[in-house]
């Protein structure tokens, strides 16, 4: 992954203003004082409230009105909150769907209104989407299974059992981040084991960890679609004393890069740093309201992180930072 947003960014933001130690991106030009309606798929996860945050962030800092509403994983719920978002006549509409297929609707509403429509994060089917905003989760990962296969031939280790607790049924991300897994695992002479949907939380983890280790206690690996249900796997493991089986998840959680420096176990994670993704879906939004022209997919770039490289992120916060810069 090339450390710098897609080319075509170049033509919506003009300069990035560092404070604090985190990049602003500016744009060039872009309509003042949006109303910009946010609906998003849940606040169980970490990583959705950093996203928010994020957003939320962006938008004061920028003079715009941000409504946020959260759909709390309901399908039904979404397709309503959309409906009243654009009763309160939203300049741009960002939905973060619970699912692909079921806001269809609702977006064919938007449309009919006029009001350009991003996703953020997980990506819808079909058309009517403006822009994009997200990570390339095939090669998050496919980068992971790569550092545990180097991990695991480092132990000697050349077959066994993989446990993969994954994220929600039907999900575009989940599948993303399985898919680029067993890209990276097939032909090397594991075993996948398929958990649960654990829905990205670290308490459905453990119990599905506990479940799991008893029916698997010979496993190698457990690989989680996010740090947080990894982390929750990694708590299952050491109560047991199963210290020699490696973990490794996504998204770049602090706790688990402060793991992974301090100890053996935890392996590999991708950086995925939330609230830089939420402050450049609000960048774009201003952008498209400019009328500048906007690439289908906005990458805000990622970065595989084992024990030899996890001391180069910074993370004060709850996720690591890693805002790459837009010019070169």
């Amino acid at each position: 992954m090339r450390n710098r947003i897609a080319p075509a960014l170049r033509a919506l933001f003009g300069a990035a203003v560092v404070a604090a130690g985190v990049a602003v991106l500016t744009p060039v030009a872009h309509a003042a004082g949006l109303k910009i309606g946010f609906s998003q798929v849940t606040l169980q996860s970490p990583f959705y409230v950093q996203l928010k945050e994020g957003a939320e962030a962006a938008a004061k800092a920028g003079g715009d009105e941000l409504i946020f509403l959260d759909a709390n994983g309901d399908v039904n719920k979404q397709n309503n909150d959309i409906q009243d978002l654009l009763t309160r006549k939203v300049d741009v509409l960002i939905i973060n769907p619970v699912n692909p297929d079921a806001v269809k609707p609702a977006i064919a509403a938007a449309q009919k209104n006029g009001v350009p429509v991003i996703t953020v994060d997980r990506s819808i089917n079909g058309g009517g989407v403006t822009a994009h905003l997200g990570r390339d989760n095939v090669k998050m990962g496919k980068a992971v299974g790569d550092a545990v296969l180097a991990e695991l031939k480092k132990k000697g280790t050349t077959r066994g059992k993989v446990i993969e607790i994954q994220g929600d049924a039907g999900g575009t991300v989940m599948a993303a981040r399985r898919d680029g897994f067993h890209d990276a695992l097939k032909g090397s002479g594991f075993k996948i084991v398929a958990g649960p949907y654990a829905e990205y939380t670290r308490a459905n983890a453990v119990t599905a960890m506990q479940d799991l280790l008893q029916a698997h206690p010979d496993v190698k690996v457990v690989y989680a679609h996010n740090d947080d249900m990894a982390m929750g796997a990694l708590k299952v493991l050491a109560e047991a004393g199963k210290k020699d089986v490696f973990v490794a998840g996504v998204d770049g959680l602090s706790e688990a890069l402060a793991s992974m420096a301090g100890g053996d176990q935890y392996v590999a994670t991708a950086l995925n740093d939330p609230r830089y993704l939420g402050d450049m879906t609000v960048q774009t939004a201003r952008a498209i309201k400019a009328g500048k022209k906007v690439p289908a997919f906005v990458d805000a770039g990622t970065k595989a992180v084992t024990k030899a490289n996890v001391g180069e992120f910074k993370r004060t916060g709850l996720f690591a930072e890693y805002r790459p810069a837009v010019f070169k």
